[in-house]
């Protein structure tokens, strides 16, 4: 597959696609200026492993993806991180742009599954999966980071 840009895997609701848990999204403007250096690929691990729109919260308690109601979705997560790589895989993603603290897309901090909003360091089951298969991936706060690490790395 010959693309003129490299892909970026990128978290759907950050573009603006109602696929969060609460049914609403995430959109950040400034992402689109990714665009300018990459082809876009969103991806929702979430609904990508089965689970619906709008749906229960999930954190992550003792290894286990559960809902607020103590539901264990931790297949449907797994099942999502998968189909995630392979898209990553398939568009030769070196890069991904994934929504914080999420139980799925959320990298180096997360929820610490009391729902009580404390954060924890740790990552979530996609962006693990894509860490530990080669994937660069940064949170929606650090889309300048990885825009400055693109230019300087197109100027050599």
């Amino acid at each position: 597959m010959s693309l003129e840009k490299p892909c970026l895997l990128v978290s759907a609701c950050l573009l603006g696609v109602n696929c969060r848990y609460d049914g609403k999204n995430g959109y950040r403007e400034e992402i689109l200026q990714l665009k300018k250096h990459f082809q876009l690929v969103p991806v929702c691990p979430e609904q990508l492993g089965g689970l619906e729109t709008p749906r229960k919260p999930s954190e992550i308690r003792a290894g286990a993806v559960v809902t607020s109601e103590g539901k264990d979705v931790t297949d449907n997560f797994k099942r999502g991180a998968r189909e995630c790589l392979k898209l990553a895989q398939l568009f030769q993603c070196e890069y991904g742009v994934l929504k914080e603290r999420s139980p799925s897309c959320g990298y180096g901090t997360i929820y610490d599954g009391t729902f009580t909003g404390t954060k924890i360091s740790g990552n979530g089951v996609a962006a693990g999966l894509l860490t530990e298969h080669g994937v660069t991936v940064f949170g929606e706060s650090r889309i300048q980071e990885l825009l400055t690490k693109i230019q300087t790395t197109e100027e050599l």
